[in-house]
């Protein structure tokens, strides 16, 4: 006979007291960092605000009872709603989200740390309402620590090998920091963020063919808004699960994780922040940025050659060729933006590639499947390597086109993408008119002035407090 399970009550795992000693006590003293977290304020509010543009994104936002409105509850930006804080990271984590134009991080599990700003601004924005002092500094504080944390736990823990999708990390992170924010004693958000572990947890078969769809737009939405949910949970004193990821049998680790455990290559700092990637130039899952970016250097010598092509070779990283290379039918814009073919079709034969050009508008153009039946994509080793290599971290894409005739162009690479951080002096300036154009999509000259002022004097902006940064947004 097996011996008894023993009743008594286990320590917490040391994942959750590392995170808890983390978002508790850990000072963040990184200029770099907090001037990196400014730049993603700005980009990550700006993506949302381009996201208003469209009525798949829009028909979710609101509250869940239409016309309601709570008195001194969280604004979303962009738009007239004022929701409790749960639902208000939804509508902010879903805009955000909605277009795949916000950060990257690319590691064992890829996803989008700034992801995490739908709970940390819905929540900071609600306890500002209410009477508490929390400025934008304690949002640009709890956007670093989020990022940390998803992006620490990233490095070396691949969720996407055992069918799960990257949000539960959004769920971890949000939960944790969103706990900070609510002032929760350490041993509460010990067990807040055990509960996010003993969650249900998204498959990523809403990310993949053939059941690829609109819902890997609103799924890390749906992840910040749950970790405010938890976190406020954990704030009445419910209790937690301190050995949800190590328990036998039931625990995170062999229900889901095939009995491994998790791996570490770093303590939580300021790294992720640092290092993270911005999507500035192309609205393109981010393993295709770079060949994005090589198709469009190659677009003057192939735009009136496009029927003479006999077939394009990329050469690429694992994770690209696991993730967006695909053939056949594409039903949707989500199928659309995780297809590497689609993604340099579309800038080959136009010299762009916007948001517009998933939609079945522009799909609908068939010398864009003749050309995507022309493209391959192959392994490059080193390329493999490079991407998983932290003192590189690159993203590379190299395309070779042939041509019927025999003739082939020289092979176009690049290696990094301008928003990767070794290009951040030529992207910031970048990045700064992609949030001044999406701020013309909403306001008018004066408050567009106003909120791109602010945003640019890291001083100012860091001591405002949260509603009235947020007031800025409101149509």
């Amino acid at each position: 006979m097996s011996a008894p399970i023993s009743n008594v009550r286990p320590k917490p795992d040391k994942v959750l007291t590392d995170i808890a000693d983390y978002v508790t006590k850990y000072q963040v003293t990184s200029a770099e960092a907090y001037e990196t977290a400014r730049y993603c304020l700005m980009d990550t509010l700006g993506c949302g605000l381009e996201a208003l543009e469209y009525p798949a994104c829009t028909k979710l936002l609101g509250p869940i009872v239409p016309g309601t409105v709570v008195p001194n509850g969280a604004k979303v930006p962009g738009t007239q709603f004022q929701l409790d804080p749960v639902q208000a990271a939804f509508n902010i984590g879903a805009m955000i989200r909605w277009l795949d134009f916000n950060d990257t991080w690319l590691a064992a599990e890829w996803g989008h740390p700034s992801d995490n700003l739908g709970g940390i601004l819905a929540t900071a924005d609600w306890l500002a309402r209410n009477g508490e002092k929390v400025l934008v500094k304690d949002v640009l504080t709890g956007m670093i620590k989020a990022h940390e944390i998803q992006g620490v736990l990233a490095l070396e823990n691949s969720f996407n090998r055992v069918g799960l999708d990257h949000v539960v990390l959004v769920k971890v992170a949000s939960t944790a920091v969103v706990s900070k924010l609510l002032n929760l004693e350490y041993d509460e958000v010990v067990n807040a963020v055990s509960q996010a572990w003993v969650d249900g947890q998204s498959l990523r078969t809403y990310r993949h063919a053939p059941n690829t769809g609109s819902r890997k737009s609103w799924a890390a939405g749906d992840a910040t808004s749950r970790g405010v949910r938890l976190a406020l949970i954990a704030k009445t004193g419910e209790m937690g699960y301190p050995s949800v990821l190590s328990a036998k049998t039931w625990g995170f680790y062999d229900v889901l994780f095939k009995g491994n455990e998790f791996r570490f290559q770093r303590p939580y700092g300021s790294y992720v922040m640092e290092q993270v990637l911005f999507k500035i130039s192309f609205p393109a899952e981010f393993h295709s940025q770079t060949a994005v970016e090589a198709a469009m250097q190659l677009h003057p010598a192939v735009k009136n050659r496009i029927e003479d092509i006999k077939k394009i070779t990329i050469r690429t990283h694992e994770a690209a060729i696991r993730i967006i290379d695909k053939k056949g039918p594409l039903n949707n814009p989500a199928d659309r933006d995780h297809c590497i073919q689609y993604m340099v079709a579309v800038p080959l034969l136009y010299g762009r590639l916007t948001a517009a050009d998933y939609e079945d508008a522009v799909a609908s153009d068939p010398k864009i499947d003749l050309l995507r039946d022309k493209i391959d994509c192959v392994e490059d080793p080193q390329f493999t390597r490079d991407y998983h290599d932290p003192e590189k971290r690159s993203i590379a894409n190299a395309l070779t086109v042939e041509f019927k005739d025999g003739k082939r162009l020289a092979e176009t690479v690049v290696e990094y993408p301008i928003g990767h951080k070794r290009r951040r002096k030529e992207g910031m300036p970048v990045l700064v008119e992609k949030f001044r154009t999406n701020l013309a999509r909403r306001f008018p000259p004066k408050q567009q002035k106003a909120i791109l002022e602010l945003c640019l004097d890291a001083e100012r902006l860091a001591a405002t407090p949260v509603n009235e940064f947020v007031d800025l947004f409101v149509i």
